[in-house]
Parts: C-alpha cells; structure tokens; sequence
C-alpha cells in the first residue's frame, strides 16, 4: 500500500505508517468505514464485505484496533454474520500501547431486538453491548440482557445520539460504525458523525445495490479529504465531516 495524497510516496507502508495514517483524536472520535464499487454500489449479493479487498481488510482491521467500540446495526451485523471481533497478539499490543483494552467492545443497535442470544455475537469477552429503546418488546430484551449489556437511548426509537452518550459514559469515546447505511445516516443528520474511511474498490457492480447513506431527507455536509491511499487499483479515503 502506497500514499498518493497527501506527500506522495511509493514506499510501502508498514503496520506502524498504518496506524499513523489513520490515528484519531479526541475532539473527532466517532467514524464510519464503508466500502462501494466504483460506480457506487454499497453491496454486491446483498453484503458489503464482496466488495472488500486484502488491503480492505486490512484497513478494516486498522480502524477497529484504534477504537474503544464498534457501532453496527443488527441488519449488517447477521447479514455479514458478526461474531467476537477477531484478534492476534500482535493486535493487542498494537492496542494495549496505545492504553486501549486489548480487544474492542462491540455494540449492536436494534429497534426490534429481532436477535438471536444463541448467535455468535454474544459469545464474545467483554460482553456484547445491545442499544434499544424503553418501547422495545420487554420479552426480547429480558433474554438478551442474559448475554449482553443492554443500554435503552430513545423512548420510541433508537436515538443514535443519546447511544454515543450512553457508550462515552462507559468509557468508549472512539466509536467507529461499520453500518448499515441507515445508522451511519442518523449519525450525520444529528450531527455526530466526525470522519468518513471508504475503501473504493476497483469493479464496476451493476446491480441495485444502495448507497453508502441512507437519510430521509437531503442533508449535504461537505467533506475534507485528509487521505488517499492505493493498493492494486483500491483507493482508501479518509475524510473529516465538516459542518
């Protein structure tokens, strides 16, 4: 992997110059990572992760171990079949140096609470974190509560920004959400998303795949390219959200 923006340079970039390239801050803690087909597609056969490269996963792999928590929704979660964020020693040290917890928690959002508490999702140490709302079906969030931290943002509906709330209160500051595009879009439009990474991959898919966001109504915020990298014809973007 290559920078062409900003300072060119052909050399490779190691695991360290990774790290470096997308390391966070405290005053702009909350991020989405997407990846899209060149002509825009945000799935192909229904799950983003067939669009994803090598170097995809990498990157992937990059962002969760500079966060406290992954932020998903239970939509992608079974539909790219979640489990325990997966680790290796050489991960945790990445993390523990730099005073983070040696894996990242992960943090499912449902309105429905329509999971199963047998799936691999909750067999993870810490335990999964599962954010509903008070008017979630009682039944549903009493079996969860069995194998998750369940934490109630929003009366009637999930409030995305009530959540982040909730999981900064529990120390987990530097969130990064992996989708879908409905939650990533709640985040935008209340104001609380920080940073965009998109991997571009190099296929044109067809189809009728969705966008990266889906919002109700237009709300245009602009973008400040702070990145390009380039792996076998994969650009990885990183934006700032500006407001």
């Amino acid at each position: 992997m290559r920078r062409l923006s900003p300072s060119p340079d052909q050399t490779e970039l190691s695991s360290d110059d990774l790290a470096a390239a997308y390391a966070t801050s405290a005053d702009r803690p909350v991020r989405a990572s997407f990846v899209s087909s060149t002509d825009g597609s945000a799935s192909l056969d229904g799950r983003s992760g067939g669009l994803g490269t090598a170097a995809d996963r990498r990157v992937l792999a990059m962002l969760r171990d500079l966060c406290d928590v992954i932020f998903v929704g239970a939509g992608t979660a079974r539909a790219e079949g979640y489990g325990p964020p997966p680790s290796t020693p050489e991960r945790r040290a990445r993390r523990l140096s730099l005073g983070l917890s040696p894996i990242p928690r992960l943090a499912v959002v449902s309105a429905r609470l329509d999971l199963d508490p047998a799936a691999p999702l909750f067999q993870s140490d810490p335990r999964t974190i599962v954010v509903t709302h008070a008017a979630a079906p009682a039944d549903r969030r009493q079996a969860l509560e069995a194998v998750a931290d369940v934490l109630v943002a929003g009366a009637d509906g999930v409030d995305t920004g009530q959540a982040l709330d909730l999981l900064s209160g529990r120390g987990l500051t530097r969130v990064l959400c992996e989708g879908g595009p409905t939650l990533a879009g709640t985040l935008l439009s209340a104001g609380r998303l920080d940073e965009l990474c998109l991997t571009l991959s190099p296929l044109l898919a067809g189809g009728t795949g969705g966008r990266i966001l889906h919002l109700a109504e237009a709300a245009p915020n602009g973008l400040e390219l702070v990145h390009v990298l380039e792996e076998e014809g994969a650009l990885f973007l990183r934006y700032a959200v500006t407001r």
